[in-house]
């Protein structure tokens, strides 16, 4: 039997199902099933993934049974909406849009009203009876497939409506007459056959063929490639493309068209929550052209806003119905679009709807309390990047700002940056380390990679529906849109509020839930996490079996891990406190000395030190293990290099220059990463390791002996790549540890193990094993040294790696399953053979990575470990991997 390309839906009934997402895309799917529904939809017909698959596959060459297919699903759209595609009395109009599995809103491109030309305009002018309809339409649809079929800059067709409603002196699009849209729509042409050297074509089916490759060829553009990149959306899923029967919201006053959520998308509030236009077309209102107005009256609101509740209040009543019935059958909140076409009510799309984190948690916890979901399918709903959007900063209300305007609050949170006007720039400024809030007038798909770079967005145009508002809640962007005050003079890098100047790199501050804009940095203060966020983590440690700790060398970072959940520290990095000032000349002596005894002097100043932060610390995590790595870095990091500070050092430790330039010199290696570092020190200076063990056994015992502390210290040795590293220098710390046990005369729960970083030690792990405790797999130097690659410098060329696709992702982002995923195992397996006790985590920035985390699980490991930010994230990413298991 032939394979498929075309599916069918309308009047009720559809080829497709909903559960053939990955073949009809996400639209074509739920236009299938809104069908099935029996909720009003235009008819149409949607052409697979598989095509545009085969579309690549083949020189960009279409299956030879597709076109009959297309023919006949025409004839049956023409059937039921009883008019003929392509007649010039009772022309049928189509739209043509993308719909890939997933919602990429806005990435991929849409051609609205095809099937007009010269001749079958007049036919629907006067089937409509309104000829000003008509020729609206068709200079829209002119303008769409110049742009997306032939390749025209959107701005040419911008400059000649704005130059013809500048001769007339009006500012709306609905005023212009139909002698101006019929000039309009001749200028369109004319500017096409200039700048292509091509004529627009006058054959519908010509048309329609060159609108569905152009579709199909939109997968691939710049925006779609960049969404799908940020957004982890593999590039072989391709793109459905759906043709679908054209509805009007432009034909009159008694038209609309609009965007809703079923519920609020920033909040997660059970309220319907949306925008309409009327006399209009969908692309109005996402395209922020126009202000739309909102679609329910709620008390607050002065009573000149006109809602659709007002204005069509028999669609208003009708559309409630329909989201009400498509919110209970998708068990989730929906995003709908919809037309009114003469007072009808047409649904155009239904999906689920992107929101904020905040929202993702609050309708996870409402709709289990509302029975429609299970707790186990409420873990599903939030993804762990949305929880890491929850732990945004927001303003701190004590501090009055320089209120410069406000807008509408379409994205939550708080952003604090520089003023750029261009996306390319934000992505650079972003790359740089800089903060960045992009300001545009509206923003477009091409703005995708600004927009992700950018700290925060603002725009002066659009509604809380617009792209800049649907894409930056989808981010977790903290969004302004619609500041009305806010003119932008592109060409001079700058904008103005009344009489206030804003220039390029000027800070300003947006805060996403009130919609205010002002002017210079304000503080900004943590989320305080509570109720539901409470309840929904409470769910993920029910269904999780892998154990979450962080990677903290202060208290601070402690507590704030210990109060977002984590279980333990799996990494506390001693070099870190070796930098304070009031210890830093201690650890350069050390590092001077010329004999053991000098070293020890100066390594007992820094005991009090390290006691006093290992107390601070061990306290703090009372109860929880506290993973503790001794010094790692060579002692080359610790001293100055240039010639000023050199000298000033040597005059600090009272030593002639001379000196200090010899031992720097012997201390230089050529790559130090490989070199004298980690439990190499301790070979060759076994007092470090000792002086460490002693602070951290002593702290234990005291806060064991006088204040009744839990403490569990866990002391790593890093480096190891030989066992006999491991069994020298573990005898030597456990010898302290047992004579600070015996002298304190209390007893404490201690653990000595290593950190597996180097690919020798994974493969050698069961001799390793016989003389540790537990392994902690350090990812970071484990995937820098399976790969030969520094990761201080990997910047300059693995961009390149991954955009070219020879990788998959950033392998230091995410783990390299298949390389160092393998020495993982390989050393988890080997360990566990030679030492079924033995405990084993991760502690490298993967331990807070969603995939990664999966891939630790299913390895079997005890726990991951990651910075205190990600703990809540990784609590859910582990919970979500064992409920799929």
């Amino acid at each position: 039997m032939a394979e498929k390309y075309v599916y069918c839906f309308g009047d009720g009934q559809a080829d497709g199902t909903v559960d053939q997402k990955n073949l009809l895309g996400g639209k074509g799917a739920n236009l299938a099933e809104m069908s099935r529904l029996g909720i009003p939809v235009p008819p149409g017909f949607t052409i697979t993934t598989d095509v545009c698959t085969y579309y690549y596959d083949h020189n960009e060459e279409y299956p030879k049974s597709l076109a009959q297919e297309i023919d006949v699903a025409l004839n049956k759209m023409e059937s039921s909406m009883g008019a003929e595609f392509g007649s010039t009395s009772n022309p049928l109009l189509v739209s043509v849009r993308s719909g890939a599995r997933v919602s990429m809103p806005g990435m991929m491109d849409t051609v609205l009203n095809l099937g007009l030309n010269d001749e079958t305009v007049l036919g629907l002018a006067e089937r409509s009876q309104d000829a000003r309809f008509a020729f609206d339409s068709y200079r829209r649809f002119i303008q769409m497939y110049g742009n997306v079929v032939m390749g025209m800059d959107g701005e040419n067709f911008e400059h000649i409506l704005e130059r013809a409603k500048q001769r007339r002196g009006i500012t709306l699009d609905t005023e212009l007459t139909v002698d101006d849209l019929q000039g309009m729509v001749k200028s369109y042409k004319e500017v096409i056959a200039e700048k292509t050297g091509k004529t627009f074509p006058q054959d519908p089916k010509e048309q329609l063929w060159g609108a569905i490759t152009a579709v199909f060829g939109s997968w691939n553009n710049k925006r779609a490639i960049d969404y799908r990149r940020i957004n982890n959306i593999p590039g072989l899923w391709g793109t459905a493309v759906n043709v679908q029967a054209m509805v009007f919201g432009n034909m009159g006053q008694d038209c609309g068209t609009g965007v809703a959520f079923t519920r609020d998308p920033s909040t997660g509030e059970k309220v319907f929550f949306g925008e309409y236009l009327v006399n209009a077309q969908g692309e109005d209102v996402v395209a922020g052209i126009r202000t739309p107005q909102p679609i329910c009256r709620k008390p607050e609101m002065p009573k000149h806003v006109q809602t659709m509740e007002d204005v069509f209040p028999k669609a208003y009543k009708t559309l409630v119905d329909i989201y009400q019935k498509l919110e209970a059958h998708y068990r989730d909140m929906q995003d709908i679009e919809f037309t009114i076409q003469q007072g009808k009510v047409w649904m155009l799309q239904t999906r689920n709807g992107k929101r904020t984190a905040q929202a993702a948690v609050k309708l996870a916890v409402d709709m289990v309390a509302e029975k429609l979901i299970t707790e186990k399918e409420s873990i599903s709903r939030v993804s762990p990047e949305q929880l890491d959007q929850l732990l945004h900063p927001r303003l701190d209300k004590n501090v009055e700002g320089d209120v410069l305007t406000k807008g509408l609050p379409a994205s939550p949170g708080a952003a604090v940056g520089a003023v750029v006007f261009n996306s390319d720039e934000a992505e650079q400024r972003a790359a740089q380390g800089d903060s960045v809030i992009l300001v545009r007038l509206e923003t477009s798909p091409e703005d995708i990679h600004g927009m992700h770079a950018a700290a925060g967005v603002l725009t002066a145009r659009g509604g809380m529906t617009s792209h800049a508002a649907v894409v930056a809640r989808g981010m977790g962007k903290c969004c302004v849109t619609g500041a009305s005050e806010v003119q932008i003079d592109y060409e001079n890098n700058r904008f103005f509020v009344g009489n206030t100047v804003i220039h390029a790199n000027d800070v300003i501050t947006l805060d996403g839930s009130s919609g205010e804009v002002f002017k210079g940095p304000i503080p900004t203060i943590q989320p305080e996490l509570s109720g539901d966020f409470g309840i929904f983590m409470d769910w993920c440690d029910k269904y999780r079996t892998l154990k979450i700790r962080t990677n903290a060398d202060t208290p601070e970072d402690c507590l704030t891990a210990r109060n977002f959940g984590a279980e333990g520290i799996g990494l506390c990095r001693t070099e870190h406190m070796f930098f304070e000032p009031d210890r830093i000349e201690a650890v350069r002596r050390m590092i001077v000395a010329e004999n053991p005894a000098a070293r020890e002097k100066a390594l007992a100043e820094l005991l009090p030190f390290q006691k006093s932060d290992f107390k601070e610390i061990l306290r703090t995590m009372d109860g929880f293990p506290v993973n503790i790595r001794l010094l790692d870095p060579p002692l080359h990091e610790f001293l100055p290099h240039g010639k000023k500070e050199i000298a000033e050092l040597a005059n600090s430790l009272s030593i002639p220059l001379e000196r200090l330039n010899a031992t720097l010199e012997n201390l230089h290696e050529a790559n130090p990463m490989l070199g004298h570092r980690g439990c190499r020190l301790a070979i060759t200076y076994p007092e470090i390791y000792k002086m460490q063990a002693r602070a951290i056994m002593e702290a234990a015992c005291e806060l064991v002996k006088d204040e009744s502390i839990n403490v569990i210290p866990e002391i790593m040795i890093p480096l190891v790549g030989i066992d006999k590293e491991l069994e020298q220098i573990r005898g030597e710390v456990n010898g302290i540890c047992q004579e600070v046990v015996k002298a304190m005369g209390v007893k404490v729960e201690y653990h000595i193990g290593t950190m597996i970083e180097l690919p020798r030690a994974a493969l050698t792990a069961d001799t390793i094993a016989q003389h540790a405790d537990f392994f902690s797999f350090g990812t970071n130097d484990l995937t820098q040294m399976t790969f030969g690659v520094s990761r201080d410098d990997a910047n300059k060329f693995l961009p390149y790696y991954v955009d070219t696709e020879i990788l998959p992702r950033d392998p230091f982002s995410v783990l390299d399953q298949a390389g160092v995923g393998q020495l993982i195992k390989i050393g988890l397996e080997k360990g566990l053979s030679t030492n079924p006790q033995l405990k084993v985590g991760v502690c490298g920035e993967h331990g807070g990575e969603p995939s990664s985390i999966a891939f630790f699980h299913h390895l079997g490991l005890n726990y991951v470990s990651c910075s205190p930010y990600r703990v809540p994230a990784a609590r859910l990413a582990a919970a979500q991997v064992n409920l799929q298991s």
